[in-house]
Order: structure tokens, then C-alpha cells, then sequence
């Protein structure tokens, strides 16, 4: 039988589930698109906010290179799924941001946030795989699929709430995808005794991400103090070093030897190709 706090992520997902159905439909604020970036540089309108969304694309990549090619790897395969698609929405972010701050609006919105709902989904679908070492690949498509209607949601009950203009949209499930991870991968990793390592680099990356959401709140604000970097650019740096720290924390994890103590071939997992079990000799 399970224990009491093995069953808390789901305790914790189904509260938040409930106060989201019981608080009723949360609404995009009046005026969400008027950020405070409008400099228009080498002909690129919000140049900054439009730029600042490289970063995504630079960590995507660099994981991409340097895990995937380990990804049979002891320490990496059970995650190597959900891994897989948040570095594929980190990616997509960069693009689908950029595109949706050239000329922002509803419409363009949605390619922003679709590829956010997507890194979140398997962000949480990876450290699910870590700390169970279950393979994380059917819970990457429900998650994936959770991530798409979540957005859609949103969407279709703005159009069909207010006549296209925006505004009456339910954010309910979006925002209940980007929580679930800020709350569940730190009580993931105490419940299953992960190293310190891991909860210091996935909880510090974590709680920047909290700090981009309320530089993402005071974009006016934080304009009117620091000149030309806006809050909203300020939330693309800051979370984009917690992307590239959580990152840095799995190609630390697969770059050298496995180690007496950490979690061998010989897992919950499907068995390994011989490559990767002649690596953990």
C-alpha cells in the first residue's frame, strides 16, 4: 500500500483541479497586448521583446545536442520522453513568442502559448519518468494532449464568449498546466529521495520562473525603472536561465561515468540497447 505522502502529487493535482472548477472561468486582463516595449529597431517592432525570445531557441539546441544522443542513457532514458518534448516547446517558444510579439493579438497568442502548455507538459512528463523510473512516454501524450485543449480552450471560449474581441476566454486549464509543475517536481523529487543536486537545480530554476511570471505582471513598471528592458523581456531572460538550468542539470547528469549510488540500467525501465548497457559497466 502506497504511503500518505507517495499519494500527495495526486491530492495536491486533484485541490487544484477543484479550485479551478469551483472559482469559475479566469479571464485574460484588459489590455494584456499593450506592453511596454515598442522600440522599433532595424525595421523589427518590440525589438526587445521580440529578440529576447532567442534564448529558448540557444537552450532547446544545446540540449538537443547533448542529450540526445545519451538518451539510452541509465540516467536519462526513463525521462528521455518527457525531456524530449520540452525541448521541442522550448524551441517552439522561440519561434511561436517571437511571432506573437511582432504583432500581438488573440490569433497570434495562441502560437505562444501552445508551445509554453507543451514544455510545461513535458517538463513535468520527464521529472515524472526520473524519479518513478517508469518510462515516460505514455504520459507524455496525454500530457501533450492536455497541453493542446488546454489552449484550445481557451481560445474557443474567447470567441465564442465575445465575439472574437477578446477577453472572455477561460484560462483555467492553461494556467493549471504551467502550476502543476512549479508545485509537483519539488514534492516528486523529496517523495523519491532524488539527489540534491537535481532538487537544488530543478527547484532554484522553479522559483526564477516564478520571479519571470511577476516581472511578466510589472511590465510597465519595471520599464519605467530600468529603461529599455521591460518586464515582459525581463520574464523571457529570466526564464529562459531556468530553462538552461534545468538543462545544464541533465547534461551534467549523462556527461561523465555513472557513479556509485546514483540509479543503474538494471531499472523499472525497458531494457537498455547494448550500447548503453556496455556504458554503465
Amino acid at each position: 500500500m502506497k504511503s500518505l505522502q507517495h499519494r500527495l502529487p495526486l491530492l495536491v493535482t486533484v485541490l487544484l483541479a477543484a479550485a479551478a472548477l469551483f472559482h469559475g472561468p479566469i479571464h485574460q486582463p484588459a489590455g494584456y497586448h499593450d506592453f511596454a516595449d515598442q522600440t522599433l529597431r532595424f525595421g523589427v517592432p518590440h525589438f526587445c521583446d521580440v529578440t529576447s525570445n532567442l534564448g529558448f531557441a540557444l537552450a532547446a539546441l544545446w540540449g538537443w545536442i547533448k542529450l540526445a544522443p545519451l538518451r539510452a542513457h541509465p540516467e536519462l532514458r526513463c525521462g528521455w520522453a518527457g525531456y524530449r518534448l520540452f525541448l521541442a516547446g522550448l524551441l517552439l517558444t522561440a519561434f511561436g513568442s517571437s511571432w506573437y510579439h511582432l504583432a500581438p493579438d488573440n490569433a497570434s497568442l495562441v502560437w505562444d502559448r501552445l508551445p509554453i502548455a507543451l514544455a510545461c507538459a513535458g517538463l513535468l512528463a520527464g521529472v515524472w519518468g526520473d524519479v518513478r523510473r517508469r518510462e515516460s512516454g505514455k504520459l507524455v501524450s496525454w500530457l501533450a494532449l492536455g497541453a493542446v485543449l488546454s489552449v484550445a480552450w481557451w481560445y474557443f471560449t474567447d470567441l465564442v464568449g465575445n465575439g472574437g474581441n477578446g477577453g472572455n476566454g477561460d484560462l483555467r486549464p492553461y494556467l493549471l498546466l504551467q502550476l502543476l509543475p512549479i508545485l509537483l517536481i519539488p514534492l516528486w523529487q523529496w517523495i523519491y529521495r532524488m539527489p540534491g543536486a537535481d532538487r537544488l537545480a530543478f527547484g532554484s530554476a522553479l522559483a526564477i520562473y516564478v520571479v519571470a511570471k511577476f516581472a511578466e505582471l510589472g511590465d510597465h513598471e519595471i520599464a519605467a525603472a530600468l529603461g529599455p528592458i521591460t518586464g515582459h523581456t525581463l520574464k523571457h531572460l529570466l526564464a529562459t536561465a531556468a530553462a538552461a538550468l534545468i538543462v545544464g542539470r541533465l547534461v551534467f547528469r549523462v556527461a561523465g561515468r555513472v557513479q556509485p549510488g546514483l540509479r543503474i540500467c538494471a531499472d523499472a525501465c525497458p531494457p537498455a540497447p547494448p550500447s548503453a548497457r556496455n556504458a554503465c559497466r
